[in-house]
């Protein structure tokens, strides 16, 4: 998998230039903020060994060295990959290629296991040494000695001999580890050995382990044997058994391939679907699986490097889970480097990316989205964020950059108020829903599934100076995430020029909208699909009561901010009028309560791009304490989401520090790798697919954002099995929420 862009990217994570604002007015916070410090921040790294030969890639055991190269035993034999290389050499000389089982070093000797015997490597070559009857299955370094195991008996290398151990085992040899003090433990299809020159003795009863087939294990930091095989992970101390690691305790599947202990004392346990690792001294767990982390989720070896990087032997190759020292303030000029270079599309429009070769982050190229204005609204928004930490003049230029594409998807459609979902330049062939037309079959159909329909035959449109196609049937979550963007540049970068732009862009909506009975109304003259707030249609149409509640919020939310703006009273009498004659703040304080067959995760955050205006430019003391208490609300049903969006938009507004560690945990959890790697969480059996917080779709317990796909704050993080690896996620969704807490003062660089 190529990603050439991406570690060139991340080499230059350092040498950027932090960014400053000595005269900002740093808001008052509770408690203590986050004091952003070096954390080990996790990368992948993928090594395909031979990308015409699968049974190269079937990995059985990896080792790294001390110099740096990594070690594999394949179904084709021993290869090397050299420190800093990307190609593997087979090593076993020509009378000795086949398959190989296991992978070992002893100081600066490695030991190979294979069908013929076992291989040392002292200097340059892999040479045979005699003795131990083949095949080999595996290979272990005790104080006393290296033992080779395999079906043929067990041997132990000690003095420049071998010397065959009588101890009695069953043949089917899966896994083994010295004692520490001349002992080895032997693990096998039938149970666990333990075996001295004295006695050997089994443990296969039911109270012994949890279940007599075994396939890997090592000691934890407390020297308690991690036993794994069929059904989990048994633990052991010297004489008993004293706890396990099933399924429900973490156990992404009951198929345990191997255990190792790494370096910072965590236990990580590779399956038959991912690894999870365990702390021994905390009940929390991390789970790595999908081609985010792993080339492939069928683990069969783990093994650590100098410098405590994770190698991980799977059947379709090399995976290197890496780690890096690094503060947020870096991981956000990574993040915004990536953004600038890889996600902005002219005019100025920061979206999503297409992969043409699906997970191949050099194979990028632009798209388009139906929610470009929504997003570049998001991102809008974090440039005003980090203009008012920073001051950077750069942030403000951006900032009226994405403004301008704002504003332009309003003049584009030169229809006097309605605005486009986003443009793409005329030579583009290709576009999502492409123009086509309707039988009446068809629209049948359509109507029959939802009475709302409306089959939009002329979705794109050609601009009047012929460079641009844009978008119509432009929908209600758009405006709202405009709003969002648009209150911050207004209140956090706009010069008093650009404040009268946006009065005067954002007024010219909001009169489209009261001249059409507060309905979003295309070239067709027909209201779009979802631009739908007239009362009439709220209040009276039964197909349109699970939108009643917020979208009664949404139009009280444009009509204030319009008044504030611009100052005319127009827009605060119709804002009255709705509240007093329509019932429109008593449906918007449903929407807390509403039916579950109603209930969107996307609902959330178009709450939350409504909030700010109507609490900060609320003068009414009793309508403002509605719509905090609405607030208030809000954030007490969704704070559980631990999205840093949702926390520091409740803290912006109510002055707290709720949910701090939560946020920072995903601001340091959230990947690098911003492909949206498919992820079904599903067929974890740690986890358990429902029907909650979101009746309609299947989902699992929230897991940290390093387990579940690439989002945009629109998505789903519970859903059970989502993504896409034939897209790249623009970092809005990281950088907005990083900056709104540098801005609040929550996070504080050293």
């Amino acid at each position: 998998m190529k990603r050439i862009l991406f570690y060139i990217s991340l080499a230059l994570i350092f040498s950027c230039k932090k960014e400053g604002g000595e005269d900002r007015n740093l808001l008052a916070t509770k408690g203590e903020p986050y004091v952003d410090r070096p954390f080990a921040q996790e990368y992948h790294e993928g090594f395909v060994v031979d990308r015409f030969d699968d049974q190269a890639n079937e990995v059985r055991a990896i080792q790294p060295d001390l110099d740096g190269n990594i070690w594999i035993a394949t179904k084709k034999g021993i290869l090397r990959k050299e420190a800093g290389s990307r190609e593997w050499r087979p090593m076993l000389p020509a009378s000795g290629q086949g398959p190989a089982y296991d992978v070992t070093i002893d100081g600066h000797t490695l030991w190979a296991a294979t069908w013929n015997g076992v291989y040392a490597l002292g200097s340059e070559k892999l040479q045979i040494v005699e003795g131990p009857e083949p095949p080999i299955a595996k290979i272990v370094v005790a104080k006393e000695g290296v033992y080779a195991l395999g079906p043929k008996g067990i041997w132990l290398y000690s003095g420049g001999e071998w010397i065959r151990k009588e101890y009695k085992t069953a043949r089917s040899v899966r896994a083994a580890l010295s004692d520490g003090e001349g002992g080895l433990w032997v693990g096998t299809d039938v149970g666990l050995y333990h075996c001295t020159d004295e006695k050997s003795r089994v443990y296969q009863k039911n109270g012994e382990l949890i279940s007599a087939y075994v396939r890997g294990m090592d000691f934890d930091p407390n020297g308690h044997l991690w036993v794994g095989g069929l059904g989990g992970v048994t633990i052991r101390d010297q004489v008993r058994r004293i706890g396990e690691k099933r399924p429900e305790d973490g156990i992404t599947n009951a198929h345990v391939n191997v255990v190792k202990t790494s370096p910072d004392g965590k236990v990580w346990v590779g399956t038959d679907y991912g690894i999870t690792r365990f702390d021994p001294l905390a009940t929390e767990y991390s789970v790595r699986l999908s081609k985010r982390w792993l080339l492939s989720d069928e683990v069969r070896d783990i093994a650590f490097d100098r410098q405590g990087n994770a190698w991980v032997a799977t059947t379709k190759g090399v995976s290197a889970i890496k780690r890096m020292e690094m503060t947020l303030s870096e991981k956000a000029a990574y993040f915004y480097r990536q953004l600038i270079g890889r996600h902005v599309r002219s005019p100025w429009i920061v979206a999503r990316s297409k992969l043409t070769v699906p997970g191949d982050t050099t194979s990028i190229a632009p798209d388009d989205d139906d929610n470009d204005g929504e997003f570049t609204a998001n991102y809008l928004a974090m440039e005003s964020f980090r203009y008012a930490v920073t001051k950077n003049p750069e942030a403000k230029e951006r900032a009226k950059k994405a403004f301008d594409f704002l504003y332009y998807l309003r003049e584009v459609t030169e229809s006097d108020g309605f605005f486009a979902r986003t443009v793409v330049p005329a030579s583009w062939q290709r576009t999502h829903d492409m123009n086509r037309s309707y039988s009446p079959q068809e629209v049948a159909e359509e109507l029959i599934k939802n009475p709302r329909q409306k089959p939009v035959e002329v979705r794109w449109h050609p601009s009047k100076d012929g460079q641009w196609k844009w978008k119509g049937d432009t929908s209600s979550d758009e405006l709202c995430g405009h709003l969002f963007g648009y209150y911050w540049y207004y209140n956090l970068v706009a010069d008093e020029k650009e404040k009268l732009r946006v009065a005067d862009h954002f007024g010219k909506i909001m009169d489209h909208l009261i001249r059409n009975d507060f309905n979003l109304v295309d070239v067709d003259g027909t209201p779009t699909k979802w631009g739908i707030w007239s009362p009439k249609i709220l209040n009276h149409d039964p197909e349109w009561a699970p939108e009643r509640a917020l979208n009664s919020l949404e139009l009280l939310a444009f009509l204030k901010f319009a008044y504030h703006t611009t100052k005319i009273e127009k827009y605060q009498e119709e804002y009255l009028r709705l509240i007093r004659e329509e019932g429109y703040l008593e449906n918007a304080k449903t929407m807390h309560d509403t039916d579950p067959a109603w209930e969107t995760y996307f609902d959330i955050y178009l709450a939350l791009y409504l909030y700010p205006v109507l609490i900060n430019h609320e003068d009414d003391p009793q309508l403002k304490e509605a719509y905090q208490n609405h607030m208030e609300k809000w954030f007490k049903k969704h704070k559980g989401a631990k999205s840093p969006f949702i926390n520091f938009t409740y803290n912006l507004l109510s002055g707290g520090t709720d949910e701090l560690d939560s946020s920072i945990a995903f601001l340091k959890d959230t990947p690098l790798d911003l492909v949206d790697w498919y992820i079904d969480n599903g067929k974890r059996e740690d986890l358990t697919v429902v029907r909650r917080p979101i009746l309609e779709e299947l989902q699992v317990q929230l897991r940290p954002p390093s387990e579940y796909r690439t989002i945009r704050w629109d998505q789903n993080p519970y859903l059970a099995a989502s993504g896409n690896p034939a897209e790249e996620k623009e970092p809005v969704f990281w950088l907005l929420p990083y900056w709104m807490g540098r801005y609040l003062n929550l996070i504080v660089e050293q």
